[in-house]
């Protein structure tokens, strides 16, 4: 019986990955993502999996991000009791995001019922941080670079795609195919992960495709940041920076270490860091050195040129303290957690400045400060964007076109298919061109829910 693939997220989106493969009655998931963006893709997060979770097998991890893994308590709640593969770094970021995501989920659903602008009565998380915390029991770490079996007869083996830290390639052998997932790549440039490694051969890659349309500026983060920071404290402005809690917070903190090391900033400009989920994750870069290129002396100088805020009422107090001053928040993309009352309290003063970091998808209040709009919306509530609003693009960790090419092309031989997967169509499209064209392999974008033979 041939083996099949079902695109059951990451596909037409960047969010949501899960790729269901299938085999002699045996399933096996890669990745296990939330649907994030425009309200029609969250709302897929609440209709039942077109597979029962049940009767899946075992889950694999590429990363820890939540558009490849905050699905997971969802899918254990609901009936999942097999393993959950994944690197040893992978393991511990999970450990932190997916029991912050029920927390933050939770926290939404009593202020819609406390405010009362929810639509359901009454309006309830999608999962709670207990729930998050019970699906950590799944976890089974894997060493890079060595073939294990999720199921049995079935191969997989897991290596470092750069991105952030615990992020994987993987490679899965079943029924006499080689099917390689990319996961999200890494820059061969940037400043904190190493560069992913090359691709080895498969009959069928499923390649990333969140930068498929585009290439990354020359312009380091170093460049880009210190002249923004310069101005808002001269001018005695807040800047507050969304940033996603793994990976981005911590470029955006190494780069404001050098910055200030430097001379570009006032060593004097004050820092906070407010986001309990950044601080834990920024803390593990000790506990996995070989996955980075930062120094002992680097990964400290990160960790102590920001105050760390854990608690709400640290967060709260912030509202108290005057300009000048950094906020370093998350979500990355402002679609929750505690940015949005930072940006609630700064967006409407002419002097404060709003520091977009890495790709904002579609339907995300990051990508509509990106456009320029004002009024955004927080909590049901209609804020004047009168602040400053910078995108910087030399902050993705994603690999731009150009690099995703370039990855591919160290393939020994041609594949047979190649699926150009997590990527906005567009961006996915012309990727997709890019491969029949310039290495001349086939190349599609699936459907949501189609299914495809191996």
């Amino acid at each position: 019986m041939t083996a099949t693939i079902t695109f059951l997220g990451g596909a037409d989106t960047v969010t949501g990955s899960k790729y269901l493969i299938e085999h002699n009655q045996k399933r096996l998931l890669v990745d296990c993502g939330l649907f994030q963006g425009y309200k029609q893709l969250r709302l897929r997060n609440w209709s039942p999996l077109p597979a029962n979770p049940a009767h899946i097998d075992a889950v694999l991890l590429t990363h820890a991000h939540l558009d490849h893994s905050g699905y997971l308590p969802l899918l254990v709640k609901n009936g999942f009791r097999g393993r959950v593969h994944a690197t040893s770094a992978t393991c511990d970021l999970a450990s932190i995001l997916l029991p912050d995501s029920g927390h933050i989920q939770e926290e939404d659903a009593f202020f819609a019922n406390r405010h009362g602008f929810s639509k359901h009565a009454p309006a309830l998380p999608l999962y709670t941080q207990q729930e998050a915390i019970d699906s950590l029991k799944q976890l089974h770490a894997e060493h890079q670079g060595q073939w294990f079996e999720p199921i049995r007869g079935w191969k997989a083996r897991f290596q470092p795609a750069g991105h952030i830290l615990g992020a994987a390639s993987l490679l899965l052998d079943v029924a006499g195919r080689r099917i390689l997932f990319s996961g999200d790549l890494g820059r061969p440039d940037d400043p904190l992960m190493n560069p992913p490694e090359p691709p080895p051969q498969a009959d069928t890659v499923l390649i990333e495709s969140t930068y498929g349309d585009r290439q990354h500026p020359k312009e380091k983060l170093f460049e880009e940041l210190g002249p923004l920071l310069h101005k808002l404290a001269a001018r005695g402005g807040v800047a507050v920076v969304p940033v996603f809690a793994v990976g981005r917070a911590q470029a955006v903190l190494h780069t404001i270490a050098q910055l200030k090391a430097a001379g570009e900033i006032p060593r004097s400009l004050p820092i906070f860091l407010d986001s309990p989920m950044a601080i834990h994750t920024t803390a593990l870069f000790e506990r996995h050195p070989g996955e980075h290129r930062l120094s002992v002396q680097e990964v400290r100088q990160m960790d102590h040129v920001a105050t760390m805020l854990e608690t709400p009422e640290q967060s709260k107090s912030l509202a108290k303290r005057h300009g000048p001053m950094v906020i370093l928040a998350a979500s990355g993309m402002a679609t929750g957690g505690r940015v949005l009352h930072h940006l609630a309290q700064y967006a409407g003063d002419h002097r404060n400045l709003i520091i977009l970091t890495g790709y904002q998808a579609p339907g995300t209040r990051g990508a509509w400060l990106a456009s320029g709009r004002s009024p955004i919306r927080i909590h049901a509530q209609d804020v004047a964007v009168r602040a400053e609003v910078v995108q910087i693009e030399s902050a993705s960790a994603h690999a731009d076109a150009n690099q995703l090419l370039s990855w591919l092309h160290k393939m020994p031989s041609a594949p047979g298919q190649v699926y150009v997967v997590h990527g906005e169509r567009e961006a996915s499209d012309m990727l997709r061109q890019r491969i029949e064209h310039e290495i001349k392999w086939r190349a599609l974008v699936p459907e949501h829910g189609s299914v495809w033979p191996l």
